[in-house]
């Protein structure tokens, strides 16, 4: 296993992720935790968006919008 010469300092700790940050500290663990959690918001953020689509075709469909 290689030494880490930088080792024995303090790395600050990051509780999210950033769009564009510098991925190179990072290591192959910490990159596979930033890809699950980024792919829950993506699903997140996708439930968030059919549901209000839901709630927008309700609504199209209550007030007959859009029909001539």
């Amino acid at each position: 296993m290689a030494l880490d010469p930088f080792a024995d300092e303090p790395r600050p700790l990051v509780s999210g992720h950033e769009i564009g940050q510098d991925l190179s500290m990072l290591s192959i663990d910490e990159l596979d935790e930033r890809v699950e959690m980024l792919e829950r918001e993506i699903a997140r953020l996708k439930e968030a968006r059919a549901k209000k689509e839901s709630s927008l075709a309700a609504a199209s469909a209550f007030f007959k919008l859009g029909q001539a």
